[in-house]
C-alpha cells in the first residue's frame, strides 16, 4: 500500500512538475501581435519605440501586415493578437479564428469615407449610381447607414464588390459613381479625383466602427497577468499622444513607422478618436438591455452581428460576450 501510494505521489509530482514547465515555456515566448496600417494601431510603434513592454515587464513581438492578411494570419494561428474592427473580429471569428477584445482603441470619426466623383454632391444623389465597396465588410455597413441617413436602400444603387485598396483607381477609373473605403485609401481617392467630394463619413456616426485590440482565446486565459500588462501599456501610448508637450514627437514615430511626414499623418491621427481609458470605459461598460446603439461596444457589435448574418457573411449570429471581455480595462 505504501508503495503504491508513494508511487502515486511520484505520478502526482511528476504531473505537477510538467504542468509547471509547460506553463513557465509559454510564459517565456514573447506575445505576437500583428498590426497593420491604421492610426489606432500604428500608435502601438510608440511603446514599441520606446521599450514600453519590457518596463511592464511582458515581452511582446510585433509583425507588420496589410490589414487583411493580419487577419489571415491571426486565424491561422500564428498571431496571439491582431487589431480588427469589431465587426471584422465576429467575421474572423466565425471562420474560425476566434478573438477576444479586450482594448478598444478607437473610434473611426471621419477616417472612412463615402467617396463620389464630380457632380455628386450628397448621399441622396447616389441614387441609380454604382458604388465600389467591399462588400460583406465594414464600408459596406457604413455605406448601407448612408443610404439609410436619406432614406434610401441597397436597393436603390448597383453595389460592385472592391477590395478596398483598390478603390482610388477604380474611382478614377470612371467604372463607379463613388467608393467607400478609409485612410489612406479614401485620402488617395480624394487626391487621384479631383474634384471627387467625401459625402459621408464615419464622423456622421460615431461608434459604427470600433477597432479593438482581439486576442486569441487560449492565450488570454494562459497569459492573462501579461495581457493585464498588455493594457496599460496602450494607456500609456495614449497619454502620450494625447500630451500636448510630447504629441509632436508621437506623430513622428507613427508618420515615420508608414512613411509620411508628420505634417500628412496629423489629418488622418484626427479622422481617428483615440479614447482614453475613461472613455474607452464609458463605451465598454453597458451590456445587456443597456447596450443598445453605436454607442456601446456591445451595442455596436450586435449591429455588425445582424449586418454580417443579413448579408450572408455568415449563417448564424454569435455569441457576442464570448467575443469581448471588459475586465481588464474596467478594472483599470
Amino acid at each position: 500500500m505504501k508503495i503504491r501510494r508513494s508511487v502515486r505521489n511520484l505520478c502526482a509530482g511528476l504531473a505537477a512538475v510538467l504542468a509547471w514547465s509547460q506553463a513557465a515555456q509559454v510564459s517565456a515566448q514573447p506575445l505576437q501581435i500583428g498590426y497593420s496600417d491604421w492610426p489606432g494601431w500604428v500608435a502601438w510603434e510608440v511603446a514599441i519605440e520606446k521599450d514600453w513592454f519590457a518596463e511592464a515587464g511582458v515581452e511582446v513581438e510585433f509583425q507588420w501586415f496589410d490589414y487583411v492578411a493580419s487577419m489571415d494570419a491571426f486565424a491561422a494561428g500564428q498571431l496571439d493578437a491582431v487589431p480588427m474592427t469589431n465587426g471584422d473580429t465576429l467575421v474572423t471569428g466565425a471562420s474560425g479564428g476566434m478573438g477576444v477584445m479586450i482594448i478598444l482603441n478607437d473610434f473611426s470619426d471621419g477616417n472612412d469615407m463615402v467617396v463620389a466623383r464630380p457632380g455628386i454632391t450628397g448621399v441622396a444623389d447616389l441614387a441609380g449610381k454604382t458604388v465600389g465597396v467591399e462588400i460583406g465588410f465594414v464600408g459596406h455597413l457604413l455605406l448601407l447607414n448612408a443610404l439609410e441617413s436619406v432614406g434610401l436602400s441597397e436597393d436603390d444603387v448597383t453595389l460592385v464588390n472592391v477590395p478596398t485598396n483598390e478603390t482610388p483607381q477604380v474611382l478614377a477609373s470612371g467604372d463607379v459613381d463613388a467608393i467607400v473605403a478609409w485612410q489612406p485609401n479614401s485620402g488617395n481617392a480624394l487626391k487621384q479625383v479631383p474634384g471627387a467630394t467625401a459625402i459621408y463619413t464615419s464622423a456622421n456616426q460615431p461608434g459604427l466602427i470600433y477597432d479593438v485590440l482581439a486576442v486569441n482565446p487560449v492565450s488570454l486565459a494562459q497569459r492573462r497577468d501579461d495581457w493585464s500588462k498588455v493594457v496599460d501599456v496602450w494607456y500609456r501610448v495614449v497619454d502620450y499622444i494625447q500630451d500636448p508637450a510630447t504629441q509632436a514627437d508621437a506623430v513622428s514615430i507613427m508618420a515615420a513607422r508608414v512613411g509620411i511626414s508628420s505634417d500628412e499623418y496629423l489629418p488622418l491621427l484626427r479622422g481617428t478618436k483615440i479614447l482614453t481609458l475613461e472613455e474607452a470605459k464609458a463605451i465598454m461598460a453597458p451590456t445587456g438591455k443597456d447596450a443598445i446603439g453605436f454607442g456601446s461596444l456591445y451595442g455596436s457589435t450586435r449591429i455588425s452581428n445582424e449586418f454580417n448574418v443579413e448579408y450572408e457573411v455568415y449563417e448564424e449570429p454569435l455569441d457576442i460576450d464570448a467575443y469581448i471581455d471588459t475586465s481588464l480595462t474596467l478594472a483599470k
